[in-house]
């Protein structure tokens, strides 16, 4: 259907029947006209010839897929506003999809609300473009592989999708990009994935921590020098920025540069020139230039310490980095990839976490954020005697930190009601970890199950009974959550 017919056009991409006749119904009620296909290969047809408003598009059917019918429908249909819907969303994924022009990204199952709010803003956005022409597809950057651009960026909570689709919307220029955020949360893994989903993916990175070069050497670090230039610069050497050009630097901890310094790169961000220390010899580079730092620079630039027009300069696009105590959500997703990649370099034999030791990993905040997640999660693996992490193998400090620890050991020996209270006040008194052993010796075939049943009945209680929030906060899937309650006959009692 014509685009520019009374009723606007949606037009559906998806193999499965039940979900496109759901939402088409949804749809026409709301008085738009709903075109359906089955498979990408049709949707791409149609959308060559009919250029809709909105194309809902499924990512993995028989043949095409969404990504790759993605890319050909950018072209064919330049108007259309693509939303990729997928129920197996991924860090690439979702990299992908902005970076080769979809409008949005929404995860199955979703809500019809949502759906619908979804494309009515789509709908807007292809009203505003009705004149013009958007060439907002990206190329690919050959030889990058999905495990290469992952890198290990996990994160399905909204702050961290809203991350992923900056890079996706500005790996392709050349855009200076500011990434801030507290230490530990990973810049440098937000920059390399820019530089290898970039058109300079071939050519040099070249990663720079401003912070670990004493000022007195970070000019030749940066821009080189001459034979003879100070004191022990026996030799020529060939700066950084020589040695990027055509590719991509990255300047990790930039507010830790002098004044004198933040000059030279403020000119070879304006002018594409530098000086080898020494040297009245202006050298032409052609650098991209990514900067980090967890430190408040609109404070430095008030106070002068940091240069204003370079400031400008460097924060043209910003990338907000989360707090990992801001995305609790994604920290059962980051400890399974964390003990994978463990468990497959053969560093660890656990492959797995107790649901009451990530219980207590999500009620932590993290002021290391996830490299002090990470260095948990190894030291704990490593201490783990079987293949599972206990509460028992999580760093006694980490124990004593989480205040609630101590009264859910308590809850888990009280629900025993053939326990005594004095074989219970000898097990809370204990350390935690000798009160699970005491009682683990005595009481093998039911603690686990009083454990359990406590720990979810906490839960349950402190998030009102939603249970997908339970499922997250536990580790477990809602299936097994499900299953528990019934098993425990919490469903009245816990909510």
């Amino acid at each position: 259907m014509d685009s520019n017919a009374t009723k606007p056009s949606i037009l559906v991409i998806d193999d499965d029947n039940d979900l496109r006749y759901s939402l088409k119904r949804v749809f026409a009620s709301h008085g738009y006209d709903v075109i359906e296909a089955c498979s990408a290969e049709e949707g791409l047809e149609i959308a060559g010839k009919g250029q809709p408003r909105v194309i809902l598009l499924d990512n993995r059917m028989p043949g095409m897929s969404g990504i790759e019918a993605l890319q050909h429908i950018r072209g064919a249909s330049p108007k259309s506003m693509i939303i990729l819907m997928t129920a197996y969303g991924t860090t690439q994924t979702t990299i992908e999809a902005m970076k080769f022009g979809a409008f949005d990204y929404i995860m199955k199952p979703f809500d019809l609300k949502k759906i619908l709010s979804l494309t009515e803003s789509a709908l807007a956005a292809s009203m505003d473009l009705d004149k013009a022409t958007s060439e907002t597809a990206a190329v690919a950057s050959p030889g990058v592989s999905a495990e290469d651009v992952e890198g290990g960026i996990i994160g399905n909570s909204p702050a961290m999708q809203a991350v992923f689709k900056t890079i996706g919307q500005v790996a392709a220029s050349d855009v200076t990009v500011m990434i801030t955020g507290e230490s530990g949360t990973g810049k440098e893994l937000i920059a390399q994935a820019i530089f290898k989903n970039s058109l300079r993916a071939r050519k040099p990175y070249i990663a720079v921590n401003c912070a670990a070069i004493p000022e007195n050497l970070i000019e030749s670090e940066l821009f080189g020098h001459e034979k003879g230039s100070f004191t022990g610069a026996t030799n020529q050497r060939i700066g950084k920025f020589e040695l990027c050009d055509g590719g991509t630097i990255f300047l990790d901890e930039i507010g830790d540069m002098a004044l004198p310094t933040q000059t030279k790169i403020l000119r070879a961000l304006q002018e594409g020139e530098i000086q080898r220390v020494g040297s009245s010899e202006t050298i032409r580079v052609n650098v991209r230039m990514l900067a980090a730092t967890n430190k408040p620079l609109e404070e430095m630039v008030r106070e002068k310490t940091f240069r204003e027009d370079l400031y400008y300069r460097l924060n043209v696009v910003r990338v907000q980095l989360p707090a990992l105590r801001d995305r609790r959500e994604d920290v059962p997703a980051l400890v399974d990839f964390m003990l994978k990649r463990l468990f497959a370099k053969g560093k660890v034999r656990v492959n797995a976490i107790a649901p009451d030791a990530m219980a207590i990993l999500n009620s932590f905040n993290w002021p290391g954020n996830v490299r002090e997640l990470e260095n948990l999660v190894y030291r704990s693996a490593v201490m783990a005697q079987g293949d599972t992490i206990l509460v028992k193998d999580l760093p006694e400090e980490l124990l004593e930190s989480v205040g609630h620890i101590p009264d859910v050991a308590t809850a888990n020996i009280a629900v025993d009601e053939d326990l005594s209270t004095e074989q219970v006040g000898k097990a809370v008194s204990d350390p935690l970890d000798e009160a699970y052993s005491s009682l683990r010796q005595q009481y093998s075939t039911n603690l686990l199950e009083h454990s359990e049943r406590a720990m979810i009945a906490r839960a349950m209680k402190e998030l009102d009974g939603k249970q997908a929030k339970v499922s997250t906060l536990l580790g477990i899937s809602r299936a097994t959550l499900r299953k528990r309650i019934e098993q425990y006959g919490l469903e009245e009692s816990a909510v």
